[in-house]
């Protein structure tokens, strides 16, 4: 029999459900997803380190956990890290017995083995409502008999960033084609330095697979010294403020000529570089349905976004413009440069979990390199 569990949010608000995975108290920002699949993926994101991840989707666990093999060092074949990311998940129905022929262990054996704290049986769309309308929240799951938790760690970029360099080879590239079905942009072999502020696996696994190397290196690294011919700024956790070196550094490579592209903190990072003003959102876009628009034409995509912050329109200066435009807000969700090859978006080119014409972005940067 399961042991009963709450969730109590820091306005007081309790779920009373059931415990999931490890039995200990935790604490963390409440955050929600909205994909309907794809939790393997969200729970290994380095994004939700330290937070209390809320998947919306009612039925979690029906597929199981897929091999965490690496394929080079430190790169995840299948997930997007090496270990689970957030203190918590929260969800509404468990599925205990789980089918798929890339299964290799159940969802709660996985928590069990990586100290997960779980809660199920709660009305996650309700809470989801809470989240929406109250916007950024602390809470903390606490099994039965236990005591509340101390305040979680701050969510930082030294929590989740390489130690140091790690160079991973491009593939053959020849053949190479999106999951939608439209062919890859590639390249011979071209060196792009990855500044590692938390980043997805999935997306070196992308740029490797279009040919690029890959000079994966610390959010705090100073390589303007090095051969490069691009640079790519990650995702990842936290304050803005914990990325002050990595703007600094950034600042001298939009010096330079040399393509540079950020997405999510990334993008907020070159964003800040570039001169523009990074506020709060009121209501933080999360989840995997978040509509943007490229501007100059009417293409609109559903992309994935985990981000409480957004670039003050006004604020963007005059050599730069608006890339995309969310249409649930109308905040400005990418930026570009007008004469070079700087650009950055809000959102996450996915190519794991359904939402694939996103990669357009990547795509763009790697013909430009």
């Amino acid at each position: 029999m399961k042991l009963k569990a709450t969730l109590r949010l820091e306005n007081g608000l309790e779920f009373q459900g059931y415990s999931l995975g490890c039995e200990k108290p935790v604490s963390g920002e409440v955050v929600f997803n909205t994909a309907m699949v794809g939790y393997p993926e969200q729970l290994t994101d380095p994004t939700y380190n330290e937070q209390i991840l809320c998947l919306t989707y009612p039925l979690v666990g029906n597929y199981g956990v897929p091999s965490e093999e690496l394929m080079a060092e430190s790169l995840s074949m299948n997930l997007e890290s090496e270990k689970i990311q957030p203190n918590g998940l929260i969800i509404f129905d468990y599925c205990e017995d789980y089918s798929n022929w890339e299964a290799v262990k159940s969802l709660e054996q996985w928590m069990k083995e990586q100290g997960l704290t779980g809660i199920f049986g709660i009305d996650t769309r309700e809470l989801t409502k809470v989240l929406r309308d109250k916007g950024t929240m602390k809470g903390c799951i606490i099994p039965e008999g236990a005591k509340a938790p101390e305040a979680a760690n701050e969510p930082s970029p030294v929590a989740v960033t390489c130690k140091e360099p790690i160079t991973y080879k491009a593939q053959q590239a020849e053949d190479v084609e999106n999951p939608n079905g439209s062919k890859a942009a590639t390249t011979g072999g071209k060196r792009v330095v990855l500044v590692d502020c938390g980043v997805r696996h999935s997306i070196i696994r992308g740029l490797i697979a279009r040919g690029a190397e890959v000079v994966r290196v610390p959010y705090n690294y100073d390589f303007t010294d090095m051969e490069y011919d691009g640079v790519y700024v990650s995702n990842g956790p936290g304050c803005l403020c914990k990325y002050d070196e990595t703007v600094e550094i950034i600042k001298k490579v939009l010096a330079g000529n040399k393509p540079v592209f950020g997405l999510g903190t990334g993008y907020h990072i070159i964003a800040k570089a570039a001169g523009c003003e990074v506020v709060r959102l009121q209501h933080p876009h999360r989840g995997a349905n978040q509509p943007v628009r490229r501007e100059g034409s009417n293409r609109t995509y559903i992309t994935a976004q985990n981000v409480h912050r957004t670039v003050k329109a006004q604020s963007v200066p005059s050599e730069w413009e608006v890339y995309f435009t969310n249409l649930n807000d109308g905040t400005v969700d990418g930026i570009r440069h007008k004469t070079k090859p700087f650009a950055a978006t809000q959102f996450s080119p996915e190519v794991c979990v359904g939402l694939t014409e996103n990669i357009t972005p990547l795509d763009e940067f790697i013909s430009k390199l």
